[in-house]
């Protein structure tokens, strides 16, 4: 396919000069109607947009879920005014541009999921190129098919580690795919940046990643229509156009001056730049164009087969890896993402069978997170794997990840809770359940035994979404038959007792102390249910109001007795009377027996915490 067609080179260098000199008169026009907004960040990046999607881009102005053309992502997501102009102009969007940040309209203020042209929710700065990566890894080596992936970022925002985690990868990967554009306009919000007009500062940053870099005027069209050429005919690696720019370009009174970002113009100072900015009036009339050269695999739902004996004793670590490979054989769409600790988390057992379906991140879990919400925007079913304690290095992403609503996101934190016993605290994930419940469109399951794991895996997998495994380290005996069901939202009562008085709530890890501890009460004469509460979220109301009513629910968790399975469990209770076990002081190394009663969730610390709560 030619990197132009007719309608495109139509459209001469003084024609894109005049459109992108429309864009800002649209984005000038949007803000100050909306009353609020950033004008001057729009304007330095006008060129980019014109030449971008007025000639460059092979893209369907029909159809924004196609998955045969170039890929746009604007990583500075407060200039979304610029986007939106550009695709109404192009015939993307119907909407009015003077609907700008209106509740009823999908013209958000910062890019999200509710415009269908928008694949990754930006604004959060620092992710676009992490999600960018990943779609160009899914294209180029998962698919094997054509498409160009550009990316806009802002000076400013380049100051965020997540950028240069994603560069490193990308050059490693030598992802030829791939077009970073830094919008080098010197401004940041409240002061100039650290690098201002020092082109060659990122020009030896990105060579040093492995990228080609070319610097050019960023208001200049035919030297930024060249290096965009430069970038699709470059095979061997990546390419970042660092665009010189002003902020606020065109109009006088604002350009290259502080204290304008994020303020729109007053309806007079609209009229004096639209004045300067001249005659906008101009079309260019953009057709499909697409590549039309692969029918995308689609993505197929599994039904895992778990062959574990009772008693056996399996990490659910483990059963997650061999799960996840099994779930790769039979989903040509599952892809494995990890940061450098695949042979604990056990994913290596994927990238072993699959090792084109799997991406070695290295220790970033940042643009680990992003480089897999950029593979599901592929189609792809991303598993991304780390220790659950990393994650929250990697929360902003998890977050925004919400605002962009992926089909299917998988992230599985290992090593979770005190449990891992003497690596020590900063291994320990003790926050994870608390940071995943409350995003968006999220789920959260803590399988227990090794066959609750598969079926999480096949859950994750069957169900849209954005979905959290939370695994352990030690091993611990499998429970279920392997033709148990454990449907999203449901739990298991594990122990049912005549006469119960109390009930024990667990998960993971720790259910198997209930179990002991409900086994050793019984023994003395004191009757208690046990509820594997496998689902975190959604929980299962029903079960925990049903244990209401019998009396006492104490819930046991290897977590902090903040924001994790507990206070799941007290939000749906009606009041009753919860006793939430869990750790409630920084540990410090030893083994996982002497650390689970330390914190008093071993069996023996529950069987004299519920005797305490009955008394």
């Amino acid at each position: 396919v030619s990197t132009t067609s007719n309608h495109f080179k139509m459209a001469s260098y003084a024609d894109l000069s005049k459109m992108a000199n429309k864009l800002r008169r649209l984005s000038i026009e949007m803000t100050t109607e909306a009353g609020s907004g950033h004008p001057t960040t729009c304007m330095s990046m006008a060129e980019i947009m014109s030449v971008l999607f007025f000639k460059e881009m092979h893209f369907a102005p029909s159809d924004p879920q196609a998955h045969d053309t170039d890929v746009f992502v604007l990583s500075k997501g407060h200039a979304a005014p610029i986007l939106w102009a550009a695709l109404k102009e192009a015939g993307g969007i119907a909407e009015d541009l003077k609907t700008l940040r209106k509740f009823d309209s999908i013209l958000e203020g910062h890019p999200t999921f509710r415009s269908p042209w928008v694949r990754v929710a930006t604004g959060s700065l620092g992710q676009g190129l992490s999600a960018a990566a990943g779609m160009a890894f899914a294209r180029k080596n998962v698919d094997k098919a054509q498409g160009q992936f550009f990316c806009v970022l802002g000076d400013g925002e380049s100051a965020e580690g997540s950028v240069w985690e994603a560069a490193q990868l990308a050059g490693h990967e030598k992802l030829s795919n791939l077009c970073a554009i830094v919008d080098l306009n010197r401004l940041g919000q409240s002061m100039p940046t650290m690098v201002g007009h020092n082109t060659a500062f990122f020009e030896k940053l990105f060579e040093a990643y492995g990228w080609q870099a070319l610097v050019v005027d960023g208001h200049n069209v035919e030297e930024l229509d060249k290096a965009f050429q430069t970038a699709r005919a470059t095979s061997d690696r990546p390419t970042a156009v660092i665009a010189k720019t002003f902020k606020g370009k065109g109009f006088s009174q604002v350009e290259d001056k502080e204290g304008y970002h994020g303020k729109p113009f007053t309806a007079d100072m609209a009229a004096s730049a639209f004045a300067e900015l001249g005659d906008t009036d101009i079309t260019i009339p953009v057709t499909d164009r697409r590549y039309g050269d692969f029918t995308r695999p689609e993505v197929k739902g599994v039904k895992l087969v778990s062959t574990f004996a009772l008693g056996e004793k399996v990490a659910t670590r483990g059963a997650y890896g061999t799960a996840l490979k099994q779930a790769g054989e039979q989903n040509p769409s599952v892809v494995g993402v990890d940061a450098d600790v695949k042979n604990s988390t056990m994913g290596d057992q994927l990238k072993k069978a699959f090792p084109d379906r799997f991406v070695d991140c290295y220790i970033a879990e940042q643009n680990m997170v992003g480089m897999a919400l950029g593979l599901a925007t592929e189609g792809k079913v991303p598993f991304a794997a780390t220790f659950a304690c990393f994650f929250s290095r990697a929360y902003d992403f998890i977050r925004m990840a919400g605002y962009s609503k992926p089909k299917h996101l998988v992230l599985c934190g290992s090593h979770s809770g005190v449990s891992i016993g003497e690596d020590g605290p900063s291994q320990m994930g003790l926050e994870d359940l608390a940071m995943m419940r409350p995003v968006f469109n999220s789920y959260v399951l803590y399988p227990s035994d090794a066959v609750s794991t598969f079926k999480a895996v096949e859950a994750a997998n069957n169900n849209e979404g954005i979905f959290y495994i939370r695994t352990t380290r030690p091993a611990t005996p499998v429970i279920y038959s392997n033709d148990e069901e454990f449907p999203i939202g449901g739990s298991k009562v594990v122990r049912s007792n005549d006469g119960a008085k109390a009930t024990i709530i667990s998960a993971g890890v720790t259910l198997h102390e209930s179990i002991a501890a409900a086994d050793a009460l019984k023994e003395a004469g004191i009757a208690v249910n046990v509820i594997d509460m496998y689902s975190i979220k959604p929980i299962d109301e029903a079960a925990v109001k049903s244990a209401a009513k019998l009396g006492p629910i104490i819930t046991v968790e290897d977590h902090s007795i903040f924001g994790g399975l507990g206070e799941a469990v007290a939000a749906v209770a009606n009041g009753a009377n919860v006793t939430i076990v869990g750790v409630t002081e920084p540990p410090r190394s030893g083994s996982a027996k002497q650390l689970m009663s330390w914190a008093g969730i071993d069996a023996a610390s529950i069987k004299s915490t519920v005797e305490k709560v009955l008394a």
